[in-house]
């Protein structure tokens, strides 16, 4: 495929930290996927929470699951814009290797936890995986990624976090917090792509949960416009093959409305190359009316679902195990392997111990540390 003249090209990357010689049959960002795809932290996304935790059921979405599901929704809006596929795969795959167990109430508990000692930022520790903690290679710490993938990686940051990237690798990837410009078009893409993805598994998870029902969702314009075109198309159809439906109407609806809206924005701003990218607004976009939709369903799900009683229930429980895990190793730091137990920065040691594990290694830690069992 042609990439257009305003995509990542894979000749032109900013290159690696560490520099190695280009492989024979693969350019640096198919590499990048591979090594991600590799890691021992994108096999714990099978076991990592999305909204419902691991053990409330095997149907529902896990931070693997969820990942595949933004790569395959990127990768389609990519070539219909000639970005680079290759690139946007890496990064939708990498995107969440730095969440916590337990979803946000992990990551939010992890915060507080460290509070006064730099906090916790999942995105942030996601660049922290792929460029320190996975230890697979002789060479270096880290699996020694490209510029643009790490990049994309980093899709926020707070400013404060920026300066101490920023102090360690000037002119990086943390650049663009200071300076107020853009990433990648391909980094632009995955931060769209995340949002559809969610978006429509949680209508879906919602549903299968019986959190929330279908007679629910019709004050919510972009999922219910779908259901009616779907039943006037199938009367008789009902059931999940009707929410289903609804779903992947809606998903398609969004996709050709960002990739219309994408090429409305580049012919309007016309940038000659991928660094031109980086100087113009945000370019990778929704139209305004379909931007003011999915805010609508979003709230609909943060007051219906990521608030419910029992998500809110099984959140306080998460977060309750997490500061006790936390506590407990910052006591006993021995009680950790040794590779985390001899550091020197002890808080920060124990944060990454504790983001790297999946749901149950967290709950079956919490269990032997303190002979209490999380009831289920």
């Amino acid at each position: 495929m042609t990439l257009a003249p305003h995509a990542s090209h894979a000749a032109a990357s900013r290159g690696r930290r560490h520099p190695e010689p280009l492989a024979p049959t693969r350019d640096d960002f198919q590499r990048d996927r591979d090594r991600i795809v590799h890691s021992t932290a994108f096999r714990r996304l099978v076991y990592k929470t999305q909204v419902f935790l691991n053990h409330e059921g095997d149907l529902f979405r896990t931070r693997l699951t969820h990942s595949l599901e933004v790569a395959q929704l990127g990768r389609s809006i990519s070539r219909s814009l000639g970005l680079n596929e290759d690139l946007v795969e890496a990064i939708a795959l990498a995107h969440d290797l730095g969440h916590t167990p337990f979803g946000h109430a992990g990551q939010d508990a992890l915060n507080a936890c460290m509070a006064g000692h730099g906090g916790f930022e999942h995105n942030l520790q996601s660049l922290r995986v792929v460029d320190h903690l996975e230890h697979r290679y002789p060479q270096y710490d880290g699996l020694n990624l490209s510029f643009e993938t790490r990049e994309g990686i980093l899709k926020h940051c707070s400013r404060a976090n920026a300066q101490r990237l920023e102090a360690v690798e000037p002119g990086g990837v943390a650049r663009r917090f200071l300076d107020n410009t853009q990433p990648s078009l391909e980094a632009q893409l995955c931060n769209l792509a995340d949002e559809i993805a969610y978006n429509a598994h949680d209508i879906d998870d919602g549903v299968r949960s019986g959190l929330i029902g279908i007679e629910q969702l019709a004050g919510v314009d972009l999922f219910e416009r779908f259901r009616r075109e779907a039943v006037a198309e199938y009367p008789a159809l009902g059931g999940r093959r009707l929410l289903y439906e609804a779903i992947r109407r809606m998903l398609s609806a969004q996709v050709y409305d960002v990739i219309d809206a994408t090429r409305a924005a580049l012919a309007e701003a016309a940038p000659a190359d991928g660094d031109a990218v980086r100087r113009c607004p945000r370019l990778l976009q929704f139209s305004e009316a379909m931007r003011a939709e999915s805010t609508e369903l979003k709230r609909f799900l943060f007051a219906n679902l990521y608030r419910h009683e029992r998500v809110v229930k099984t959140t306080s429980q998460a977060q309750h195990v997490v500061r006790e895990l936390f506590e407990a190793y910052l006591a006993e730091p021995a009680e950790m392997p040794p590779d985390y137990a001899q550091r020197e920065d002890g808080h920060r040691a124990v944060a990454d111990y504790i983001a790297g594990m999946t749901d149950r290694f967290a709950m079956r830690e919490h269990e032997r540390l303190t002979g209490r069992t999380w009831a289920v």
